[in-house]
């Protein structure tokens, strides 16, 4: 029993740490689907890639150590084992289900989409093709990307820039005087 319980304690401690790191819970081998990619508003299943990892450590981990330093039977053990089990699962779904799985959401290209995003320089931008960095928010988070002036000429640090067009990974900006009147309708607000 001891070596069920240890290996069902390293495994699930394991498939826990990959399924948190590597995104493994949303592994699909034929039809069979471990974890979920459906939205917050439908039915999250109870054992899914992220859970039955947690089953299995806290199953484990309770059971040896029951095992190992208490007069409790075996029969018992198991008994007490398979709650721990499903209390520590149990906690994990709650977590997923109230918490993780309702703040995601698929991402559009829409929403990454760099052409009229507004920025500022935050690294000088050289004249002749040299690369500087913009700083702009995106999708609700501030980021920033490599930048080079559409028309060459040096942009310094500070100034406000509208994308024109992204190009493996370089953001090609111009100032927001020198658009003037062409600027996007979009972008007046």
């Amino acid at each position: 029993m001891n070596t069920l319980f240890l290996t069902c304690f390293l495994l699930g401690l394991a498939l826990s740490l990959l399924t948190a790191f590597t995104g493994l819970g949303r592994l699909h081998i034929g039809h069979f689907h471990l974890g979920t990619h459906a939205p917050a508003t439908s039915h999250l299943p109870f054992f899914n890639g992220f859970t039955l990892p947690a089953f299995l450590c806290w199953f484990g981990g309770a059971g040896y150590l029951l095992l190992n330093y208490s007069a409790i039977l075996t029969p018992i053990v198991l008994l007490i084992a398979a709650a721990a089990g499903l209390l520590g699962a149990g906690m994990f779904y709650a977590l997923l289900a109230k918490v993780l799985i309702p703040a995601e959401r698929v991402l559009t290209p829409e929403d990454t989409h760099m052409p009229g995003v507004l920025a500022r320089v935050s690294d000088e931008i050289r004249a002749e093709n040299g690369i500087g960095e913009i700083l702009y928010s995106q999708t609700g988070a501030r980021r920033s990307a490599a930048a080079r002036s559409e028309t060459g000429l040096p942009i310094p640090r500070g100034t406000e820039v509208v994308v024109l067009r992204y190009h493996r990974g370089v953001a090609y900006v111009s100032p927001l005087p020198e658009l003037g009147h062409e600027l996007p309708h979009n972008l007046h607000n």
